[in-house]
């Protein structure tokens, strides 16, 4: 068991710069204790990402990443055959400076992250990023590798976890996920984290950031979430425009300034141009005072 206590995993995750809440702290910590792989749910943006890697950090781990997107296959995310390689082998062989050998055998695999993970020596965690983005059928596949933590290469047969890794999945739920992924793993739901706690994180991840500063940009980031915008600012776009702030010298927001960096915070035109002039002055004010 990497840590006895979720106080003490809650500790060495502050340590590696990111702040759980009890729930979250809870769930990896169930997660970490019953070797059961974690799905981490919620808006993008909101540190899904970053749990993962502070987990890994944590844990003094290793992470392997495989970033999940539209068409990602077998080849890309477990393992592939090295063509050149056996092509090269087998004219060798014609010529009679080495022997013929098996053309499908370990020396010839491309490793990928899944199957990197699978065969390392040494506990990792495997970080399956935004897997609702694959298609259903990678998603089908991952079945085998959750429940048993084993791949099947069809040449060489099943290949079982030397060290059973730590795996987390996160999803923006732009699509629902399968019932038989989420049997297999422990599941959490991140929000928004309150003000305060915004703040806390702020402070924590931009060091030297001005008090004031802090308050109010995690005020002012609040107030475009309770409105109706096409993409409302996660975590992330905070501590960005934060640091952008800060790189300009400023102590507290001021519509200029404001104005000026909004980019760091919202990435759609129409967001822009839903709270420009009078309503961005009003919500500077707000956050003020």
């Amino acid at each position: 068991m990497a840590f006895t206590s979720i106080d003490e995993l809650d500790s060495a995750l502050s340590e590696a710069s990111y702040l759980a809440d009890r729930g979250l702290a809870t769930a990896l910590y169930l997660s970490l204790t019953l070797e059961k792989p974690l799905l981490l749910e919620g808006e993008a943006g909101v540190g899904k990402t970053e749990a993962a890697k502070a987990v890994a950090a944590a844990l003094d781990a290793p992470l392997i990443r495989l970033q999940c997107y539209e068409g990602l296959d077998i080849a890309h995310a477990v393992y592939e055959w090295n063509y050149a390689r056996q092509l090269l082998h087998i004219r060798a062989a014609q010529a009679g400076t080495v022997d013929e050998a098996e053309l499908f055998g370990p020396e010839f695999l491309i490793r990928r992250p899944v199957l990197e993970a699978i065969e390392s020596e040494q506990p990792v965690l495997l970080l399956i990023d935004e897997i609702d983005r694959a298609d259903e059928e990678f998603e089908a596949f991952l079945l085998e590798v959750l429940s048993d933590f084993q791949v099947t290469v069809p040449e060489l047969g099943t290949i079982q976890a030397r060290s059973r890794p730590y795996v987390i999945l996160t999803s923006n739920r732009t699509r629902e996920l399968h019932d038989a992924l989420k049997r297999r793993c422990l599941y959490h739901w991140i929000d928004h984290p309150s003000v305060a706690r915004e703040i806390e994180i702020v402070e924590l991840r931009v060091p030297g950031v001005p008090e004031r500063l802090a308050a109010e940009a995690a005020r002012f980031a609040a107030e475009l979430r309770a409105l109706d915008l096409q993409k409302p600012p996660g975590l992330a776009e905070t501590i960005d425009w934060v640091r952008a702030l800060t790189a300009l010298g400023r102590q507290e927001l001021d519509v200029e300034h404001v104005q000026a960096t909004l980019g760091s915070l919202l990435k759609y035109h129409e967001d822009h141009q839903a709270i420009r002039d009078e309503a961005l002055a009003g919500l500077v004010a707000n956050v003020r005072g």
